[in-house]
């Protein structure tokens, strides 16, 4: 019997297309039905250097699926060439030409001499979810353009976090992520975000080592760069939120990377001050604040499930009901996530449950007792489960439908205390 899904939270591999976005001056080139560009392009979340509603597409139809739509491709990819200023192609493939059996790779090693680089990436639906389709593009990068560099640049680092766009907060975290690794006296490198593009992406292979900031999403990308190009990866599972677990991620890639522990703590200690001189003014909101129940649940995927669990746990004291993870996590990834919730201040366990049914994760919110008003931190979907239970609400993860996010920011110190204003500010609201 078919399975009906409630409230899916993530979207089919071609909305990859959010990856190619996020990188400046790229360009997807879909071969898809013109039904599958459409539907992707209203859930991207901004327009970007080229607005997701005319990327170029062939529009493959019923013809195409009898006689093959490779020829209608090598045009679309020739016109793009002639007509869009952009600094790299990435050709997506829809499921349709997946199954007919359409020959991608041949059309666009046809292009491997054009004045800008062309690259693809099997993106078809049935292969996966964004966050599949987000590695996809990676390694699509990975294989196609880069080669293993004889140069290291000392103290060059690339970053690697969530997937953009489906991570809201992702052009802020990047920023900040960026920021602490500077403090450090190391070299980032990102290729998503303001004024980073192709540039960045010919860096990757001259970097000493990759840090990724992920539970699971990219992990792939870095075994493969590893066994390609030779870069070694730190892999740090949990963004850091607030002065716990951002300490301990300067920490970790400080030895990884040789930086001086004096110099680390010397950091270490200034940051903290800044952000404990908050804290303290606020005490007492925190400590009186008797409107909001100490238990809390966050429904997300796992990057934010875990960073926002870990930091209202050990910096803020409250206590984790379960938790939910909705991005269809792989199950070879599961038991090490489910390590890392347990792994809490003051001995405390978070129980992880990997959901993908709105529906079923619903009626177990509302059938835990929270002991008071429960704090709800999720998709805008739990905007109504948070009604239902009469619970504090705030919009955390896709989908976002009730505020704009620009370059606003969880991750690092100052992200900290940005998610402690707007949880905060939500209890505040029962004062009245």
């Amino acid at each position: 019997m078919a399975k009906i899904l409630d409230k899916q939270r993530y979207k089919c591999a071609m909305s990859a297309m959010q990856t190619v976005q996020a990188i400046d001056r790229a360009i997807p080139v879909l071969h898809s039905g013109p039904g599958c560009a459409q539907k992707l392009s209203n859930s991207s979340g901004s327009s970007g250097y080229f607005s997701p509603n005319i990327y170029p597409c062939t529009s493959i139809n019923e013809r195409d699926v009898v006689f093959g739509g490779v020829k209608k491709l090598e045009s679309t990819i020739r016109h793009s060439l002639d007509v869009i200023d952009a600094d790299l192609y990435v050709v997506l493939t829809g499921c349709i030409p997946e199954i007919v059996g359409d020959n991608t790779e041949e059309v666009v090693d046809g292009f491997k001499d054009a004045r800008k680089p062309v690259i693809y990436a099997s993106t078809a639906g049935f292969k996966g979810n964004n966050y599949k389709g987000h590695e996809q593009v990676v390694d699509a990068i990975i294989d196609q353009l880069l080669e293993k560099s004889d140069i290291r640049v000392k103290n060059l680092v690339n970053i690697w976090a969530d997937v953009p766009y489906q991570d809201e907060f992702w052009h802020g975290n990047f920023k900040e992520l960026e920021k602490l690794i500077e403090k450090l006296g190391l070299i980032p490198n990102i290729i998503f975000g303001y004024n980073r593009g192709i540039a960045n992406v010919k860096k990757i292979p001259a970097a000493e080592f990759n840090l990724l900031i992920s539970p699971w999403v990219g992990l792939g990308n870095m075994k493969k760069m590893e066994q390609k190009l030779k870069i070694p990866y730190l892999h740090y599972p949990t963004l850091p939120i607030g002065a716990f677990e951002t300490s301990k991620f300067l920490r970790t890639v400080g030895e990884y990377a040789g930086v001086p522990k004096e110099k680390v703590e010397k950091i270490i200690t200034e940051e903290e001050a800044y952000y404990y001189y908050y804290i303290e003014r606020y005490a007492d909101l925190f400590l009186e604040t008797r409107v909001m129940s100490k238990q809390f649940t966050v429904v997300s995927d796992a990057h934010y499930a875990l960073g926002i669990t870990k930091f209202l746990v050990n910096d803020l004291g409250l206590f984790p009901a379960k938790q939910f993870i909705v991005d269809d996590t792989p199950r070879e990834h599961r038991e090490a996530i489910r390590s890392y919730f347990k792994d809490l201040n003051f001995g405390i366990e978070a129980e992880v449950s990997f959901e993908t049914d709105g529906y079923k994760i619903h009626n177990e919110i509302k059938d835990h007792d929270y002991h008071g008003y429960p704090l709800i931190l999720g998709g805008y979907w739990e905007k109504e489960v948070a009604k239902q239970t009469d619970g504090h609400f705030l919009n955390v993860s896709w989908p976002v439908n009730e505020r704009l996010i620009m370059n606003s920011y969880y991750a690092g110190y100052d992200g900290g205390l940005k998610l402690i204003e707007d949880i905060y500010s939500v209890a505040k609201t029962r004062f009245n």
